[in-house]
């Protein structure tokens, strides 16, 4: 084999993003119509018994998450409606199944009730305008490239506040279920109202759903292939029909408009816009959060040649959460974000692509034109039913006992997340988990791992003496990792621990005193001003005491920050270091021209870090 000679490196422009001609553009703000341009006739069978399974579970549960938000459930079809056909268009994942979900639709009855005052038609206009500020919050979201948002849900914070909300929406569902009229905005005044009706009970409706719930489960089951919520809903349905169970006092849903809505803007006032737009900021956060963690749990198929599918762009993904929930809102649907089991259920029926979407769409749009006097029967309590299950599915304890074998304070925070849902409502709750979650990861950076380096025979490069025993250093060097990122919140810490350090070296070997305290600075590519005055404080405290203090792997980009700050010329350049090797050998002959050190070492390896 030839023998290979180095040429000039290549200019990456990491920083930039290529031109695009007008295809790739158009091909970006839309990438399901960009594949669907290039759509394959042999994946139109896969596409439509995908289609077909996932709409047999979407209506029934969509009517049920609409009982959750408090309207209509044809609600839930239309929002099911919008959801599909925009997210085809516009979303970057060719499996994912937008539409209503448990914990979104939770957030907006927590939103919309306080306001509504029980008026069913008010709590549909305020639904539809909390999707049109969804809307905007992500559009102004993608403008500023802000899809990193999502990373602030990490997995301790979902686990605790799927299972805070499994717990609101069980509660929320007690009147439903028993046929009492339950009051209270928070889960405490509701438990009370409860418990003051709870002998008003209509035991008929509570076996209507304690029915519908055994059946829901005994399908999951026996025969988990099926479509539960569809085959529970239907039996229910027609018993109910066969036994006149309406006029036992069992509510029905009723009358159920039917046809497509006719798109409009919602009728709610400036005034309400703004209630709305805190809550619609942290419904974005979620629903965005949910879009791209199942997106990254159920990666669509590899293509039949083994190539693999695009990864989902998290930016588009705020483009099209945006039009989901403008059309949403314009035809009188509720927040949205996505299904894990109706994607699985997807990925399982075989779906190649968006289309599958399409097809449960045109089922929506016949259940619409053709099912409305088969739903007038459906028991309400059999929607409850449907909705208990669902909060079962959002605990998960395996999840619980895997934070816990982890790291106790990952259980900690999961914790957290789940009291501070139940106890302050799902939207405060989520927000108290983020903060929870973002003090946690600043603790970290405040109070970092920390390690003296030395050389370790035998083995290349400098490494932490505590992690080898017959780990060796320079007599007058410390060679010092903070591993962190300096800023405002550590560089305190770093002053402490830094002439601890010192203190503990000169105590070891009084006889060689330590003369250069070298920083190695990897972890940073920049600091604030206060990590400046930080570490001129630690200058003065090291030359206080006739210590030198020397940064090591040096970037560029740190650089810049130092220069501003006036620390490149009170440190020196002599004492800035692009590597550790270059460090210790300049300690070396440093040392030999103080006759501080005597013969000493004969010198570090040569190998660079």
């Amino acid at each position: 084999m030839a023998r290979l000679s180095r040429r000039p490196a290549i200019d990456h422009e990491l920083d930039e993003d290529p031109p695009l001609s007008t295809e790739q553009r158009l091909a970006a703000l839309a990438p399901g119509v960009a594949v669907l341009r290039g759509y394959q006739r042999r994946w139109l069978r896969a596409d439509v018994f995908a289609g077909l399974a996932v709409a047999a579970y979407l209506v029934p549960q969509v009517m049920a998450y609409a009982a959750i938000v408090g309207v209509q459930p044809v609600a839930g079809l239309w929002t099911a409606l919008a959801a599909a056909v925009v997210y085809a268009l516009l979303g970057s994942s060719r499996v994912l199944s937008a539409g209503p979900e448990s914990t979104v639709a939770l957030m907006a009855a927590a939103t919309v009730a306080p306001l509504a005052h029980g008026d069913a038609a008010r709590a549909a206009a305020l639904t539809s305008g909390l999707c049109l500020v969804v809307a905007a919050w992500c559009l102004v979201a993608r403008v500023a490239r802000l899809g990193v948002v999502a990373d602030l849900l990490s997995q301790p914070l979902l686990v605790g506040y799927l299972a805070g909300g499994a717990v609101l929406m069980v509660v929320g569902q007690l009147g439903r279920i028993t046929r009492t009229e339950v009051d209270g905005e928070s889960i405490v005044a509701q438990v009370g109202s409860f418990a003051h009706v709870v002998g008003d009970t209509h035991w008929p409706t509570v076996l209507v759903c304690a029915g519908t719930l055994a059946l829901l489960l005994g399908v999951q089951w026996l025969r988990p292939s099926w479509p539960g919520p569809l085959v529970a809903v239907a039996v229910a349905t027609l018993v109910s029909v066969v036994a006149h169970l309406s006029d036992a006092g069992v509510r029905v849903v009723g009358s159920v408009p039917s046809g497509l809505p006719r798109p409009q803007l919602p009728a709610i006032g400036t005034a309400d816009l703004q209630t709305l737009a805190i809550a619609g900021l942290a419904v974005a956060v979620v629903a965005y959060g949910d879009n791209t963690l199942i997106a990254r749990g159920f990666p669509a198929p590899a293509d039949d040649d083994g190539a693999p599918r695009p990864e989902t762009d998290p930016q588009q993904e705020l483009l099209a959460l945006a039009g989901v929930h403008a059309a949403a809102g314009l035809v009188g649907g509720f927040p949205v974000s996505s299904s894990g089991s109706r994607t699985a259920l997807a990925i399982a029926a075989g779906a190649r692509t968006q289309a599958y979407s399409l097809v449960g769409a045109l089922v929506v749009v016949v259940v619409l034109f053709a099912a409305g006097p088969l739903l007038s029967g459906l028991p309400a309590a059999a929607l409850g039913a449907v909705v208990l299950y669902a909060a079962s599915r959002l605990v998960s304890w395996r999840e619980f006992v895997r934070l816990a074998r982890f790291r106790s304070t990952e259980l900690a925070l999961a914790l957290a997340s789940l009291v501070g849902t139940v106890v302050f409502g799902i939207l405060t709750g989520v927000a108290v988990a983020i903060a929870l979650s973002l003090l946690e990861m600043a603790s970290r950076l405040a109070r970092p791992h920390e390690g003296v380096l030395g050389r370790v025979p035998g083995l290349a490069g400098m490494h932490d003496v505590d992690d080898y025993p017959d780990a060796q250093t320079l007599p007058g060097l410390v060679v010092y990792r903070y591993d962190a990122p300096l800023f405002f919140a550590n560089v305190a810490d770093l002053r402490r621990r830094a002439l601890r350090v010192v203190e503990q070296e000169d105590a070891a070997d009084p006889e060689h005193r330590v003369r250069w305290f070298v920083l190695n600075v990897e972890a940073n590519v920049e600091i604030d001003i206060t990590a400046a005055d930080g570490l001129r404080d630690l200058h003065a405290d090291l030359a206080a005491r006739g210590v030198r203090l020397g940064l090591a792997r040096v970037k560029n980009d740190l650089l810049i920050p130092l220069g501003r700050a006036g620390l490149d010329e009170l440190i020196g350049a002599d004492m800035l270091f692009a590597t550790l090797p270059v460090a210790e050998e300049a300690y070396l002959a440093w040392a030999q021209a103080e006759d501080d050190v005597g013969a000493g070492p004969t010198g570090p390896d040569d190998d660079a870090q």
